[in-house]
């Protein structure tokens, strides 16, 4: 055995020894904080490889809770408030396992649909798993029910929306709840696909695959007597994943693009996508936005959720805040004004590629992979062993105020139709690297949360964190990111200099470049298609983008922050680019 590694082992077997000795734990509270991925019980596959998903989510408020729908779930999720959700599993539903529910409340029923499954269910009483058939009549031959969504009026009148395909439009019709949802009148095509002019639908990591993606998922909401279709593009396997907005003044059409969409976008930071979303209002009116977020690495459709706030602008815009949400935001208990809020903790980023050390790694999956930013990419330990650590060094001692723990599951065997984990842990923290504290004991963890966030109420001073695996698994002990947020000691960037904005002769096409800065984790690149609303961002760390992802024959305006471990500085200047 090396020297190295035997110095790694004997760590190993200290740190698992000092569980039983070490001070009582750090209290700490959530204080109606969290940030996406949202933290829910995943459940895992019915097919190879074993991985966790959950996508194309619903929000309804029903009878003063909030019901939380997903695809592949096995069940769904109840909120007293947007923050804490208690899982139920459905067995009485009979196609549960379905993509793309949709769901609908009508005099004081809930009703659900699976995507391309016409059978509908009903029940009074979501809390409990007793959901019942109706007599279903929907039919349609046109494209099938892919991607359903319901809609009521402010009349009372229900209509029915959906559509999944590279090359079929999103299509809508009226139906009858009342004669098992029955079809009313003829289906009008709503949206069409426009790939050669809005470049956000074009499939391919970077929209770079020239040829259509997938217009799917949509979801219809009502603003100031307007109607306002979303769908999604290109592809729920790619980080460019995100939502856009027609909007007409009749349900049915005709329908008109809305030019700053794609409105649910979220293509940079630690997990990109904000595609297939669903937009609600919670009890105080607040408007928010659930949508699908991408890992896509063991399997396309390997997916997260993430919830966004939502706002209309004063020309009746619409617009999400979604660049910070991995970050930790606060659920608000009352109305916020979100257009000049948008929820922030305002804590930064102290661990990005900090020093780390770990018991041990798996070839490819080096312990630096667990504080990159990337979910794309993990620290796995060589086993499941109690005693594996990961350990990172914030380089002097800074005030942590929150940390998320995002587990990444490397060599389960796990599968449906039961299939959850509980991860079993300990956090320890110290200001000289020797002498540790516990910060959080999760040693007799009992709930399969795999995107844990510790909030520490006035934050705690400290330089050093480290995880340690208590639990004996069949997998691997492994981490997607460690993530530390608080304030740093250091000054405040400089703002970005030498920012340069070229537009391709395929005006789809737009690249960046700026100088780089000193004293600088990365950069907030804005644009939006007013000069006082650059709404929509993405976060990056180098010193240059491309996004192909703009409207060809859309004017834009942009500008560049740059933010480090301190906070923010606004860029000044801002381009316009015809």
């Amino acid at each position: 055995m090396s020297k190295r590694k035997s110095i790694n082992c004997f760590i190993a077997i200290l740190s698992f020894l000092m569980l039983g000795c070490t001070k009582s734990e750090v209290r700490h509270n959530t204080s109606n904080v969290v940030a996406n991925p949202m933290n829910l019980n995943y459940r895992f596959q019915f097919d190879e490889p074993s991985r966790r998903e959950a996508a194309d989510p619903v929000i309804v408020l029903f009878k003063g809770k909030y019901y939380l729908f997903a695809s592949k779930s096995g069940g769904y999720w109840s909120s007293e408030d947007l923050c804490e959700w208690t899982y139920i599993p459905c067995k009485s539903i009979g196609n549960i396992e379905e993509y793309a529910p949709a769901v609908i409340a009508l005099d004081d029923e809930l009703y659900y649909m699976g995507s391309g499954h016409p059978r509908i269910f009903k029940t009074a009483d979501p809390d409990t798993d007793n959901w019942e058939a109706i007599d279903t009549k929907f039919r349609y031959p046109l494209v099938g029910s892919i991607d359903p969504a319901f809609f009521q009026d402010d009349d009372g009148r229900v209509y029915l929306y959906w559509g999944c395909s590279d090359k079929d439009p999103i299509i809508g019709v009226e139906v009858d709840p009342k004669d098992g949802f029955n079809v009313i009148g003829e289906a009008s095509v709503l949206i069409e696909h426009h790939s050669d002019t809005y470049g956000w639908e074009v499939s391919g990591n970077n929209n770079d695959n020239e040829r259509d993606g997938w217009n799917e998922g949509p979801c219809l909401i009502k603003y100031k007597g307007r109607y306002y279709l979303h769908y999604a593009a290109p592809g729920t396997e790619f980080r460019v994943y995100g939502d856009g907005t027609y909007v007409a003044d009749k349900p049915l059409g005709p329908y008109t693009y809305e030019e700053n969409s794609p409105f649910s976008f979220k293509p940079g930071g630690f997990i990109g996508g904000a595609g297939h979303g669903h937009t609600f209002q919670d009890k105080y009116g607040n408007n928010w936005h659930v949508a699908t977020m991408r890992i896509s690495v063991r399997h396309m459709f390997e997916r997260r959720l993430g919830l966004f706030p939502v706002y209309f602008s004063d020309d009746n815009s619409l617009h999400a805040h979604t660049v910070f949400t991995d970050y930790p935001f606060q659920i608000p208990q009352e109305k916020i004004d979100l257009e000049t809020h948008d929820l922030s903790m305002n804590w930064n980023l102290l661990s990005y590629r900090k020093k780390v050390l770990a018991s041990s790694s798996l070839s490819d999956h080096e312990a630096e992979l667990g504080n990159d930013e990337q979910v794309e990419t993990w620290w796995a330990s060589q086993t499941g062993n109690k005693g594996e650590w990961w350990q990172v060094d914030l380089g002097e001692a800074m005030t942590v105020h929150a940390l998320q723990v995002n587990f990444a599951d490397q060599d389960f065997d796990i599968k449906a139709p039961d299939s959850f984990f509980n991860y079993q842990y300990l956090i320890e923290y110290s200001n000289d690297g020797d002498q540790w504290k516990v910060l959080t004991d999760q040693s007799k963890n009992e709930n399969d949360r795999s995107h844990e966030l510790f909030v520490f109420d006035g934050g705690i001073e400290m330089q050093f964190l480290r995880i340690t695996n208590t639990k004996e698994m069949e997998g691997k002990f492994s981490i997607y990111d460690f993530r530390v947020f608080g304030k740093g000691n250091n000054e405040l960037p400089k703002e970005v200099s030498k920012f340069e904005v070229l537009r391709d002769s395929d005006r789809r096409k737009i690249t960046f470049h700026w100088e780089v800065q000193d004293n600088t984790t990365g950069y907030i690149l804005r644009w939006g298609i007013k000069r006082d609303q650059l709404n929509n961002a993405v976060m990056v760390f180098e010193n240059q983008f491309e996004g192909r992802f703009f409207n060809r024959d859309s004017k834009y305006y942009f500008s560049i922050d740059a933010f480090n471990e301190r906070g923010i500085t606004k860029g000044s200047d801002i381009i316009e680019r015809m």
